[in-house]
Formats: C-alpha cells, sequence, structure tokens
C-alpha cells in the first residue's frame, strides 16, 4: 500500500474536529479509506458519510459487519479490517497514538509504517506522537490543532450532585451496571455505552441521551474514542482499569482521552471524579487542562511478513524481535495464544501441512474470542471450524444453523442477552469471511438479524432496569415547556403524559413510592403543576358533597369516602371543635378555604344533632342557680358525670331543681348521672373523640363494641374513659352504666349488711357467670365469700301431676311462685347496646325523694320487681336452677326403700356484703357505699309512685301475686318520732309515703 502521496500527522486534544477534517479530506477524492479504532465509531462515521454521498458509494468494513456496494468508493473500516492492495486516493488512521496500547498498538503501528493513499495519507492523534512518528515516518508533515473549547477540572461530586448532561465512566461491566442504578433511583435514569454492544444496541441508548430522555450517560473508555456526545461534564468513578493482565493506573494522557469528551464545538466542559475515585492531584489535573503529557517513546510491534510454511514457521515468525529503535514485540495476542494451541493438536497438525492449510489455520486462529469463556473452550470450537474448512472448505449449514438457533432467544436478563450477543459475534463474524460459508449473503443476513433481535431486546432490558420512562417523558416535556397532560381516574390515579405518577387521596398528591432523589422532586413538580385544575374542580364537587359522604374516624380524622381531608382539633369548648384540612399548597388558598368551611359545617351540624339534649341543656334559659350550675357541669361532662364526683352538687339540688333537670333526659342514677339519650353507638363514638381532643392525647381510645353490657377493663386507658365509654370499671370488666341503674335497683331489696346471693336475674341481666359476677360485685366495693353446699336433687312428679320435693312433701299453691319464669333473653348482653331504646325504656323510672325514716336510719323498701318478697331459692328455681338446701343439710330420706344414695354433688355460691373501703381499678378508694344508696332504700323515689313497668308498689294482696315474706332483716327503732312534715295533698307521692309509714 505504499506511495507517494503526501504524508500528514494532523494532532492534537480532543474536540479539535480532526475526524471531521479528514472525512472532509477523504470526500474531496475519488476513493478513500479511513480507519477507525472502534466498531461502534466506524459505524457513526459511515452514517454520516452514507448521509451526504448516498448508501451506494460507502462500505462498512468491521469484525461484524461487511457492508460493501459493487460501486464502492469509499471505505469505512476498523483499524483490523482495513482492506490492503485497493490503491486508494485518500487514507487516513485515527487515533494513532493506540500504536502504544499493549493488545492491539501493533496493528496500529502496522498501518503507521505500511497504508498509505497515492495522494494523502493523515495520522490523526494526541501531540504525544510527534516524535516517534518522525522518527519512523521522516517524511510526514505535522499540523497542530487546538482545541475549541475550554476544559476545567470540577474536583469530586457526588453522583446524587452531578449535573444534567453528565457521563460517569467506569472501567467495569458490574461498575456500569452499579453506577446506572444508582443514578436511575437518584436522577431517574441513564443511558449505558459499552464497546462490547452492538451498534444497533449502541445507538439506541445514545439516542436516549441525545434526544433528552435522560441527563446521564454511563460507559466505559470506549466513550473516549471519537464518539461526539452533547456531554458538559465528564466524571471518573475510578482511576484504575484491568488491562488484560493487572489491574494499573490509569496514565494522565488516557484519563486526557476521555476528559475531552466534555465539550462540544465551541461549549465548555468540565471533568472531575466521583464515587470511591480519590481527587486528582494538581499536576495531573493542570496536564489535562494543558494538553501537555509525556511523549509516547514505545510502540507495539508484531511482525508483519509471516512464513506459512508450517505452524511451526508461522509462530516462529510472529515472535521476531523488532531491529528499528523506539520499537517493542507485541506480548502474546488472543490469536497467538490460539494458534500455539491448534499446534499441539495431532489432528490439526496433520492437516496444516501446506502453505495454503497454514494460511487457513491463521486465519481461523485470528477470530476473536468474544465469548471470553475460556481459552481452552474458545480453542476447542476453532478446531472445529478448522476441521471443517479444511475438509470441505466450508462450514456445514445444519451445524451452522443449530449453533445460531441456539442463540436465537431474547428471554432472560441483561446478563445473559450480552452473552448470546457475544456468542452471536462469533457467527457474524465468521459469515463476514469469503468463502467460510454456503450461501454468504443468507448466513450474513441470518447473523444479523438474530444479532438485531438481541439488540433491541438487550436495549429494552436495559431501558427497562436503569431509565425510568415516566420520568423521562416528564423530563422531555418540562425542557420543552410544553403543557401537561394531567388525567385523574375515577380511583384516584393520576398519569401525566399517559405515565403513572402517583395518586390523588382527597387533596393531597401522593405520588408513586418508587420515585425518589431528583426523581422524584420531578414528579412532584410536573403533576402538581399540572393537577392544579383538578384540585378547583374536587374543590366545587366536596362543597357541594351530602353529609352522608364525609364521616369522621375515631382517631379524629375527617374522612370523604375513603380519603382523608382533614382532621379536628380542639377547640375553645369541647363541643365546638375546629378543623384542620389536608389540602397541599399547591392547591391554593381558595381551595384549602372551601374544604375548610365545608368540614366546619360538618362537623358543627353531626354536633347539633348527636348532642341536641345537652345543647338543649346549656341553652335553657329556665335553669337557674343550683340547675343551671349543675347542667354546666354536664354540658362540660358531655353527658355524662360519676355521681361521686357531684356527690355534694346532687345533695344541693333540691326536688324542683331536679325536676327540672329531669325534663331535659337526666337520670340520677346511684353510680352516674347521665342523659340515657347520649349513651346510643353514634353519640358515645363522637364523645370519645371530643373528649380526646378536650384531653390532648396523642392516641385517642376507641369506643367499646356496640351492644355489650359487659367489656373486659382496659388498664392501659387514659382516667375518665370508661365513664366517657358509657362503662363503669368493676373488677377485670367494666359494666354499662345504664345496666348497672339496673342492677342497683335490684340489689336495693337485698340485705347488704346481713349477706345475700346473686339471683338468676343479676347473672341475666349482666350476661355472666357467677364466678364473673362475684369479681364484678367485688369491682362495686362489696365482699364476695365463696362457699360450698350440696346440691339439691330435682323435683319428681306425683300422681296428681303436683310437684314434689325430694322428701316427698307437695309444697303449698304459691301462686306466682309456681308460674313459668320470665324469659332471660329480656336481659341478655346482646340484646341491646348502649343507649339502646329497648334498653333505655326497660330502665326503672327515677325516684323522686330520698326515702328515710323520721328518726334518720334507712328505711328497707320493697322492690317493685316481680321477685319481690321471694326468697334465692325461689328466684333460682323460676329461672330453672336447683334451689339450695336450707342450712346446707342433706334432705330427709324417704320412708319408702330406695335405691342406695349416690355421693352427694356440691354446688359453690357467693355471699355478697357490703365491703366499705375497697380500693377499685383505678387506685381511688370508695368512700363508703355508693352515692345516693343506703341499706334498702333507692338513690331517688319514684316521682308517679309507681315503678317500672307502672307496677304499683307496696304489699300485694294475698291471694294475687306472690305472697309476702317475712323472713328478711328487720329494723328496730328506740328513738322518739320526729315531728313529721305536712304533706301536700298535691304531690303525686304522698300516697306512697304515707303507705310507707303506715307498713
Amino acid at each position: 500500500m505504499a506511495g507517494n502521496g503526501r504524508i500528514t500527522a494532523v494532532l492534537g486534544p480532543t474536540n479539535t474536529g480532526k475526524t471531521h477534517y479528514a472525512i472532509d479530506r477523504m470526500l474531496g477524492y475519488r476513493s478513500g479509506i479511513i480507519g477507525l479504532p472502534l466498531r461502534l465509531l466506524a459505524r457513526e462515521v459511515y452514517d454520516k458519510i452514507v448521509a451526504i454521498r448516498g448508501p451506494s458509494v460507502v462500505a462498512l468494513v468491521t469484525g461484524e459487519e461487511r457492508i460493501v456496494p459493487p460501486r464502492t468508493q469509499y471505505w469505512v473500516c476498523t483499524v483490523e479490517a482495513m482492506p490492503e492492495g485497493t490503491g486508494p486516493d485518500f487514507l487516513a488512521i485515527d487515533e494513532i497514538q493506540l500504536c502504544a496500547d499493549p493488545e492491539r498498538g501493533h496493528v496500529f503501528t502496522d498501518r503507521l509504517l505500511r497504508a498509505r493513499g497515492t495522494h494523502e495519507t493523515l495520522f490523526l492523534g494526541s501531540d504525544t506522537m510527534r516524535g516517534m512518528i518522525a522518527q519512523l515516518v521522516p517524511e510526514a508533515q505535522f499540523m497542530r490543532r487546538e482545541r475549541m473549547s475550554h476544559l476545567s477540572y470540577a474536583g469530586s461530586k457526588k453522583i446524587s450532585r452531578m449535573p444534567p448532561r453528565s457521563a460517569i465512566v467506569g472501567f467495569s461491566v458490574d461498575n456500569v451496571y452499579a453506577i446506572a442504578e444508582l443514578i436511575r433511583r437518584q436522577k431517574g435514569g441513564a443511558a449505558v455505552v459499552m464497546g462490547a454492544l452492538s451498534p444497533r444496541t449502541r445507538n439506541a441508548q445514545v439516542a436516549l441521551y441525545q434526544n433528552g430522555d435522560v441527563d446521564y450517560l454511563v460507559a466505559t473508555d470506549a466513550i473516549g474514542m471519537g464518539l461526539n456526545l452533547d456531554i458538559n461534564h465528564v466524571a471518573f468513578s475510578s482511576l484504575t482499569k484491568f488491562d488484560g493482565r493487572r489491574m494499573r493506573m490509569l496514565a494522565p494522557n488516557e484519563l486526557a482521552q476521555i476528559a475531552g469528551r466534555a465539550g462540544r464545538g465551541m461549549a465548555d466542559g468540565s471533568f472531575g471524579v466521583t464515587g470511591e475515585a480519590p481527587p486528582l492531584d494538581d499536576e495531573v489535573a493542570e496536564a489535562i487542562m494543558e494538553h501537555r503529557f509525556a511523549p509516547v517513546r514505545h510502540l507495539q510491534w508484531r511482525n508483519p511478513a509471516l512464513n506459512f510454511a508450517s505452524p511451526e514457521a508461522l509462530i516462529a515468525s510472529l515472535e521476531e524481535v523488532p531491529q528499528a529503535p523506539g520499537l517493542h514485540r507485541a506480548r502474546e495476542a488472543d490469536d497467538l495464544m490460539a494458534l500455539r494451541t491448534l499446534a499441539l493438536d495431532a489432528e490439526t497438525r496433520a492437516r496444516a501441512t501446506s502453505v495454503e492449510s497454514v494460511r487457513l489455520l491463521w486465519d481461523v486462529c485470528r477470530i476473536p474470542d468474544f465469548r471470553g469463556i475460556s481459552h481452552a473452550e474458545h480453542a476447542a470450537l476453532l478446531t472445529q471450524i478448522f476441521a471443517y474448512l479444511h475438509q470441505s472448505g466450508r462450514i456445514p449449514d445444519d451445524w451452522l444453523a443449530r449453533q445460531i438457533k441456539r442463540i436465537d432467544r431474547i428471554e432472560g436478563d441483561i446478563d445473559t442477552l450480552s452473552k448470546r450477543l457475544a456468542f452471536i459475534r462469533t457467527w457474524t463474524y465468521v459469515a463476514q469471511r469469503r468463502g467460510w460459508v454456503g450461501d454468504e449473503s443468507h448466513w450474513r443476513d441470518e447473523t444479523r438479524a438474530v444479532e438485531d433481535r438481541l439488540s433491541d431486546a438487550l436495549h429494552e432490558r436495559l431501558t427497562q432496569r436503569f431509565v425510568d420512562r415516566r420520568t423521562s417523558v416528564l423530563l422531555r416535556r418540562l425542557k420543552q415547556k410544553e403543557a401537561l397532560l394531567a388525567e385523574v381516574s375515577d380511583t384516584g390515579d393520576v398519569t401525566v403524559e399517559g405515565e403513572f405518577v402517583g395518586r390523588l387521596e382527597g387533596f393531597r398528591f401522593r405520588q408513586d413510592a418508587k420515585a425518589s432523589g431528583e426523581e422524584a422532586k420531578t414528579i412532584a413538580r410536573a403533576a402538581l403543576q399540572a393537577l392544579t385544575p383538578h384540585f378547583h374542580l374536587r374543590a366545587d364537587r366536596f362543597y357541594n358533597a351530602p353529609d352522608t359522604e364525609i364521616d369522621f374516624t375515631e382517631q379524629g380524622g375527617l374522612m370523604w369516602g375513603s380519603e382523608a381531608v382533614g382532621k379536628l382539633i380542639a377547640g375553645s369548648e369541647p363541643l365546638k371543635p375546629q378543623v384542620q384540612v389536608f389540602v397541599d399548597d399547591e392547591a391554593g388558598p381558595d381551595v384549602a378555604q372551601k374544604v375548610q368551611r365545608r368540614l366546619q359545617h360538618f362537623i358543627d351540624r353531626k354536633v347539633a344533632a348527636l348532642f341536641e339534649p345537652l345543647l338543649a341543656l346549656g341553652r335553657d334559659e329556665a335553669l337557674t342557680g343550683l340547675a343551671r350550675g349543675f347542667a354546666f357541669r354536664l354540658v362540660e361532662g358531655l353527658g355524662i358525670l360519676p355521681r361521686a364526683e357531684v356527690a355534694d352538687e346532687v345533695k344541693q339540688l333540691d326536688q324542683e331543681a331536679r325536676g327540672v333537670l329531669r325534663k331535659h333526659g337526666i337520670r340520677f342514677g346511684q353510680f352516674t348521672i347521665f342523659m340515657p339519650l347520649l349513651l346510643k353507638p353514634a353519640p358515645t363514638r363522637l364523645r370519645l373523640v371530643l373528649w380526646s381532643l378536650a384531653k390532648g392525647h396523642q392516641e385517642f381510645p376507641e369506643a367499646p363494641p356496640p351492644g355489650l353490657v359487659t367489656v373486659p377493663t382496659d388498664t392501659s386507658a387514659p382516667e375518665g374513659y370508661a365513664a366517657m365509654a358509657g362503662y363503669r370499671v368493676a373488677g377485670d370488666r367494666s359494666i354499662r352504666i345504664d345496666m348497672l341503674e339496673r342492677l342497683a335497683d335490684m340489689l336495693r331489696s337485698e340485705d347488704t349488711r346481713g349477706g345475700f346471693e346473686a339471683k338468676a336475674d343479676m347473672l341475666s341481666i349482666t350476661g355472666m357467670t357467677l364466678d364473673q359476677f362475684a369479681d364484678l360485685m367485688q369491682g362495686l366495693g362489696y365482699k364476695a365469700e365463696k362457699g360450698e353446699r350440696a346440691k339439691t336433687r330435682p323435683a319428681t312428679t306425683t300422681p296428681d301431676g303436683q310437684q314434689a320435693t325430694a322428701d316427698g312433701e307437695v309444697p303449698h299453691d304459691t301462686g306466682a311462685a309456681s308460674a313459668e319464669p320470665p324469659a332471660p333473653a329480656e336481659h341478655a348482653p346482646h340484646e341491646a347496646g348502649p343507649g339502646d331504646d329497648s334498653a333505655i325504656s326497660a330502665a326503672p323510672a327515677e325516684p323522686a325523694i330520698e326515702g328515710v325514716s323520721p328518726d334518720g336510719t334507712p328505711e328497707k323498701l320493697e322492690s317493685d320487681e316481680t321477685t319481690a318478697g321471694q326468697s334465692t331459692g325461689e328466684v333460682l328455681a323460676e329461672a330453672g336452677i336447683p334451689a339450695p338446701v336450707e342450712g346446707g343439710t342433706d334432705p330427709a330420706p324417704s320412708a319408702d326403700p330406695v335405691e342406695p344414695a349416690e355421693p352427694a354433688e356440691t354446688e359453690s355460691f357467693y355471699t355478697f356484703t357490703w365491703g366499705g373501703n375497697r380500693p377499685n381499678r383505678q387506685g381511688d378508694r370508695g368512700r363508703g357505699r355508693p352515692q345516693g344508696q343506703r341499706d334498702g332504700k333507692r338513690a331517688d323515689g319514684p316521682r308517679d309512685g309507681k315503678t317500672r313497668g307502672d307496677k304499683p308498689r307496696g304489699d300485694k294482696p294475698h291471694g294475687k301475686g306472690k305472697p309476702r315474706r317475712d323472713e328478711g332483716p328487720k329494723n328496730f327503732e328506740s328513738r322518739p318520732p320526729r315531728k313529721e312534715k305536712a304533706i301536700d295533698p298535691d304531690n303525686p307521692f304522698a300516697q306512697a309515703l304515707r303507705g310507707l309509714k303506715t307498713d
């Protein structure tokens, strides 16, 4: 290829336009060849020349690609694939400084010494080659080109602070992938460029970066070889690389070759380090900026005059030592290693006996090891290919088809597809060799199609893993300053330009949890900018929504359907809560004010509806004096006051004041003063929220499940919770306050000093077992003594149909006592929730006056229940429970002979007596009896002289109902009677009092 044309070395730093200069010079001639260091760069130059002259006159020849039109004028090649003997008018070698590269340098040196154009030859590269070119090519002329833009050192930067349009350089596949993954999480995505990628994949990845889909590029040092990209900043993630033999530090001129990609045309650029790379020394940074490097002293060389007489002669010629100064014999390359291995194979040696066969063997050994599995594996493949070529002159189609079919699969991850691409590159290289396959055109198209499919699949996997399409679309739109199209679905999903970015929950935008770092900021900025009109539309719809669509939670949240739109905060009074809305600042103050007004209207109406009796009590102007003060206390207590806390105030209320308060539905119980209507589930739920707000609790206790008479006592609940929930703590369980008052009504007829046993109605009303009821009574201040006794036998039936006891006696007719017992379902714990209307209507009427005898001692009042006057045994018998035998003795044996008696069964029972000062569950101590209760006496007498169910009080006439019994304890008085107060004949309780006095 030697000629007499002009030889020029165009030297200078990067971004001086050397490659563009060579293209322009070549197109000025009839024919030309340009040799480039990389397949990727060759493809880029080929596309540029095709755009100028058309594809019919431009050829592309690389190891894996061969596009040669019939009328080829211009050849674009990799340096290794440059054709010889064509005699072009123009010839150029780019990146001539690679003559010093340990792996490929001998190829560039050969082109420097032997490749010439007939009219002009150009060597393009770094100024460090001036000395060696002048020494080896004395006739060469030199042209210096200066950089068109300024390059500066920016120091060390974190990847999170990397400016847009940056390239981060790694020196291994794992390092490149790790950096790209980190950038995807923090910056939204990055394009990946590596020398091992196919041109199709590389071009697709570069397109992502060039068109603005991503702002970051992660690459190997392949970008240092002439790839022209819009890069503003280059950052090195490491300053060392593996050169195929060992890890070594990068030389300053190598760093400059890569860093020089920053800045294009007249745009300035910068370079620096990131990750674990240490900052550059000042001398190195200054040398890169000023393009001052040590000159190249040695070039790699391998003998181009090969001896093909035998494999041994060929190996010997390849190992010859150069004689010219400045040339060093290249280290053993992959092709020479493969030749040594195949030369040891007996079958191969037997085939390589002629010059043609040895030349064929050398051509086979020059197949690159794209797969990189192992040297032995590669040598075995070459042995098989050489055998086919030597035996039949070509590779069998069926064998080649099987090799390609195993590779032609696009499923798998990035690594799997990258390996398949490496494998197909081997067969693409083989298909490009003349005479090696039967139908060259078919196999070139076949291997190219497989490579394209794998390349597209690899590009898709790289994009899926390292690029967030959503962010890239938004970034491009924002840069173009176009109006973003946002849509909100019925379920609240927000899409911007068709990409899901998050959800609109109420009036707050919750972006996709996958986004983070800069990506999250970009999405939030784009979505909120596009969602502004949607906030106003949604606020209008919310403002006109009915109250049925809005609700509050037990933690004080305000919900619109399933979306949180605000929360309650404490107001000036417990019944006047305020609202705090959940509205993004980007929605604007108008939207926030509209939501605020609608929520405040909702909660005000909710309080007015559920606490109407309590609000009416506070507004009643008829209440004066002590009654008004007590009403204020009840409003502050949200309708429930433990009687022990207001005992003094209750004592000061006269009957007239109590009557006025009762008109508002207030019940004065022995344990609690409350409004029964406010015990229903809805008011209870809201009362706990309002109480928690007023107390400043961080976590609000929830209301007990509706419909339960007793619930387990929550010892972790804040003080006062049980009362606000409508319960009173009594041992391990808490009892509903309205049912507690019904239980208290039953206990009034019992001898709390002498002791009494639980009745069936007491167990039924609480829904407890006997042991649970004992714990409840102890929690209320009673003592419970457990005992055992023999269980009585069931009664038998006499011939006349009467019930006989175990000893054969037939009891006297007791009227109502032998009737069917009332159904216990009336008092089942699940039959009515707190405040249930049925439970409230069944509660006993409130007494009007305290029941005391003239001398001030408690007066025994008869109970208005159907069990009045009955013994414990009779009550249990009515309930279907065997009655205990008096005295605890066994029943008398029958006169008739009977079978031997079985061992007597025993049963447990409790005797309850008032316990005095027993500490309760909350740590304080009871003060005597519950407020308003004394032995045999109600808290307040009935207002109309009747008890619950409008049953008359007093003794029942004999023969009607149950007979009165006198087995109970009696009270004796020794003090003279007091002077009686005159009784108003119009008083509705006069008759009841008169009857009590004559009893």
